[in-house]
């Protein structure tokens, strides 16, 4: 072997040392292994996580669960019910389906919501879409968050920022 080829093949080894170690740095908390055996104890009955929720479970803890079991859609329709007025009440009552609103990351937020109003950008549901969209706002907050209303064939009705 000559002297080049040495140099180049312990340069390719001490590349894939320094990637390996950087790619452990920021994993200290726990390892994979630990993350795996928690996720499969938190989908399996009777896994290590249920081993200490005994008959006197907190009821607040069922109602989290129902809450995250609920859809986006849901929670929106929840949100505006408690906290909205009336014309937006009877607008988000037509909501059947809402998307993106549940991971942000406060650059570039979009969130779809999906309406029964039909006849798209010239059809009822253009004022309604406005009130969807406002509510929206009041639900999630952003940076710089983008919402839009779609009617039920998948046209654009409005949007908003939020």
């Amino acid at each position: 072997m000559g002297m080049k080829t040495k140099i180049a093949l312990g340069a390719v080894v001490g590349i894939v040392v320094i990637g390996a170690v950087s790619a452990n740095a920021g994993d200290s908390d726990t390892g994979s292994a630990d993350k795996g055996a928690s996720a499969s104890a938190d989908r399996q009955p009777g896994g290590a996580k249920d081993a200490g929720a005994g008959a006197g479970a907190d009821a607040g803890e069922g109602k989290e669960k129902a809450e995250k079991k609920a859809s986006q859609a849901e929670q929106f329709k929840a949100f505006v019910e408690e906290n909205g007025t009336a014309q937006e009440k009877e607008a988000v009552s037509h909501v059947t389906k809402v998307q993106g609103a549940d991971e942000q990351n406060d650059i570039l937020d979009t969130a779809d919501v999906y309406t029964d109003f039909t006849g798209g950008i010239m059809g009822e549901g253009t004022g309604p879409a406005k009130l969807i969209a406002s509510a929206f706002a009041d639900w999630k907050q952003s940076e710089n968050g983008l919402v839009t209303v779609y009617d039920a064939d998948g046209e654009l009705l409005g949007n908003g920022q939020f």
